[in-house]
């Protein structure tokens, strides 16, 4: 099967993108292990091509978030999927996501959650939350978890390329999502700056998305 030109599009940043990932490295961590019920949950798909883990924006995304949570105990999951440059992976990435939120709540009755993803990362949320996508299908978040999921906060969203947002897309999870998509970001803008895609880990957004978060989990 041929791929449509914005799947092309994504597959030849990713290639790109993995690159520019490699030097930042050094901002990633190991996955974080879930703390015993926890307040808040932090579930993070990593973008194409990184290394198992929270990957380059979600490291620090919940580091930041615990910052603005000082009297809340925090957790996080990297989900686990492949990452693949073919974007192939997304669907088995929603299904792991959605596993966890599921597995998680039924164990833990308190803890509330705070999903998000960069990049392929992104779409992995949207199919969790029940957004179709071209990059295929996967679990979904049961509806009634709706309300304890708190935040989505995804960076370069690739289905933005297709007109839509979670916002417009999700009346369910729109109203507690916040989206950030750079200019000329060929992932979420349709641009042709592939450096543009690989800032949002150092341009000031990781803070802002970490505190619409804490402001939801806080109201």
């Amino acid at each position: 099967m041929s791929l449509s030109p914005s799947l092309r599009r994504l597959t030849a940043v990713a290639f790109a993108g993995a690159v520019g990932a490699a030097g930042l490295a050094t901002l990633s961590a190991a996955p974080a292990s879930a703390a015993s019920c926890s307040d808040v949950d932090v579930v993070f798909a990593r973008g194409s091509g990184e290394l198992p883990g929270l990957g380059i924006v979600g490291t620090p995304f919940v580091s930041a978030l615990k910052g603005d949570l000082p009297g809340k105990s925090v957790s996080s999951y990297a989900v686990n999927y492949a990452a693949d440059y073919a974007q192939t992976s997304a669907g088995p990435g929603a299904t792991d996501m959605s596993n966890h939120v599921k597995s998680v709540a039924a164990s833990c009755p308190g803890t509330s959650f705070v999903l998000g993803g960069y990049s392929q990362g992104a779409s992995v949320t949207d199919i969790a939350i029940g957004i179709p996508t071209l990059l295929g299908t996967g679990g979904t978040i049961p509806t009634n978890l709706a309300p304890r999921v708190k935040a989505v906060v995804v960076y370069g969203n690739p289905l933005r390329l297709y007109g839509q947002t979670i916002n417009t897309a999700s009346s369910l999870y729109g109203p507690k999502a916040k989206e950030f998509c750079n200019t000329g970001d060929p992932v979420c803008a349709n641009g042709a700056d592939i450096a543009a895609h690989l800032t949002y880990a150092t341009n000031g957004t990781v803070p802002q998305g970490a505190q619409f978060a804490a402001a939801r989990i806080d109201s």
